[in-house]
């Protein structure tokens, strides 16, 4: 597969590259990442065809996204498609850390969570002058759910309907601020109740459904149905798919990396690149568009695009499903489900 080749969302006109760039380390993502190195990231994504871009205004507190627009508004609008999210409003506070939320040296900008109707216009409109841009082509409500909230969560979730969260985002939609709506999540069940109650276009979904995880196979099928695009964030988990001990931003368990020791062990016997599968595995899903990744440089942008091309033979995904490491009912390239 190649990065450039592009999928339409089924209910908006918009085409997005198979691959696009996750810009959370643009953030100081875990490590600070200076902004050459940033820059030779966006560019080496640029060089390899990629045109989509996903940001948020809590990505190192702002910094992120005044990165990514400045790279970006020196470049033909038409030429890319543009992701930003709200339900965070950035506050200015003195009192920010050298890392806060897992980002290193944050600019001076506390995420408040509001996702009321005035909290998302505010949140959209400060995102316009952070990146430059007006019109982002997809707009997130990023991070609502009982995995981020707690029992704060109904809270929140009242703050988007009672409260109008999703009537601001359906004005934005409406009036041609945004192209598509949906949330930024890391679990799928909050989208599934959302799609209950509010029309969404799409879903950036982080980490819940890739290789090593497809408890959300019965909701993307769902998805399927009603033409809801998934934007497949997180392919390599957090990085365990790609060689850290992380999993879901934390240290993961142990039954984890038993599971990721297996689906390795699968790799080596048949000869395939462990990341080659993991970034090429969703799309076999009938409802992705796309799948999301971070980098953090030029090299792995490029290590990323080879992995994505890389000749993966049909024999594999059948010993994967052979040996009960996939939920039954999987699809797979090159196979189906």
């Amino acid at each position: 597969m190649n990065a450039s080749d592009t999928r339409k969302f089924p209910r908006v006109d918009l085409d997005v590259t198979l691959i696009g760039l996750g810009c959370a380390q643009m953030g100081n993502l875990y490590r600070v990442t200076p902004y050459a190195e940033s820059a030779g990231a966006f560019k080496a994504a640029w060089d390899a065809g990629i045109r989509y871009f996903d940001t948020a205004p809590f990505y190192g507190f702002t910094r992120s996204e005044r990165r990514l627009g400045t790279m970006l508004t020196d470049l033909p609008r038409e030429d890319y498609v543009l992701s930003t999210k709200v339900g965070r409003v950035m506050t200015p506070d003195e009192t920010v850390g050298p890392e806060e939320d897992g980002y290193a040296e944050p600019l001076p900008f506390r995420p408040v969570y509001d996702y009321s109707y005035d909290g998302i216009l505010r949140s959209f409109e400060a995102s316009q002058q952070r990146l430059g841009i007006l019109k982002p082509d997809i707009l997130y409500i990023h991070d609502i759910g009982r995995m981020t909230h707690g029992d704060r969560h109904d809270h929140y979730w009242q703050q988007l309907t009672d409260g109008g969260g999703f009537k601001a985002l359906g004005k934005l939609r409406d009036e041609g601020s945004t192209k598509a709506v949906g949330l930024g999540v890391n679990e799928w069940e909050v989208v599934a109740d959302a799609m209950k109650v509010f029309d969404i276009d799409c879903t950036m979904l982080a980490g819940r459904y890739t290789l090593l995880e497809q408890d959300s196979l019965a909701f993307m099928d769902e998805c399927a149905r009603q033409g809801v695009a998934i934007v497949a964030a997180g392919p390599f988990n957090s990085g365990l798919l790609a060689g850290n001990k992380k999993f879901n931003y934390t240290e993961a368990p142990a039954e984890i990396l038993a599971r990721v020791d297996q689906l390795r062990a699968v790799c080596e016997e048949e000869g395939v690149t462990l990341q080659a599968a993991a970034l090429q595995f969703p799309l076999a899903h009938p409802a992705v568009s796309t799948i999301v990744s971070g980098a953090r440089n030029a090299e792995q942008i490029t290590s990323n695009v080879d992995w994505f091309a890389e000749e993966i033979p049909a024999s594999f995904w059948s010993r994967l499903r052979e040996s009960g490491l996939l939920a039954e009912g999987t699809p797979l390239p090159g196979i189906g489900a």
